[in-house]
């Protein structure tokens, strides 16, 4: 009885919410904040119909330098996710101010709307994440395989992903 008692009185830690996350608290954005990676930059965790308000406030907010975007799959049959991150550049700042946006999409139907029109860098970085795990990126000006042949079928880095088990390269000789 005490055991059951100890499994329900657990609860999920407390997240607190960063300079960024407050900021975007205050100016009407609404989201869920993740903690802070091992780097210590803060995690946000943003909807994806959501993104381009959230990077577009996060732009005129000073953030001006997309460091990266990627992807990642959190498993067989679990989400894959769509990141970002995001350095404020200033002149006057011995560190500069960093976050992380994740977007959790369904493996079934990965959809998230374009960053290229906010940060140009995304350009190359949102084709291999199409390219490796099949998120498509609404708005994107060349969607197309970057890494893999145009005839390559399925996405590699899928952790659900079945290797071929033989593929002919074309003109290898």
């Amino acid at each position: 009885m005490a055991e059951e008692e100890t499994k329900t009185t657990e609860a999920a830690p407390i997240v607190e919410a960063g300079k960024t996350s407050k900021w975007l608290t205050s100016n009407g954005f609404e989201h869920e904040p993740m903690g802070l990676d091992a780097s210590g930059v803060e995690i946000i965790k943003v909807d994806a119909e959501l993104l381009i308000p959230f990077a577009t406030a996060l732009y005129a907010y000073g953030f001006n330098y997309m460091q990266c975007q990627g992807a990642y799959d959190a498993g067989p049959g679990q989400e894959l996710v769509s990141f970002y991150h995001l350095t404020k550049l200033s002149d006057n700042a011995d560190r500069p101010d960093e976050v992380r946006l994740k977007v959790f999409l369904p493996r079934n139907n990965p959809k998230v709307p374009s960053v290229y029109w906010i940060w140009k860098a995304a350009d190359w970085q949102e084709r291999e994440s199409f390219d490796m795990f099949g998120i498509i990126y609404e708005g994107h000006p060349s969607l197309k395989r970057i890494l893999m042949p145009e005839d390559w079928q399925g996405f590699p880095l899928r952790k659900d992903y079945v290797s071929q088990d033989f593929y002919e390269l074309q003109d290898a000789h």
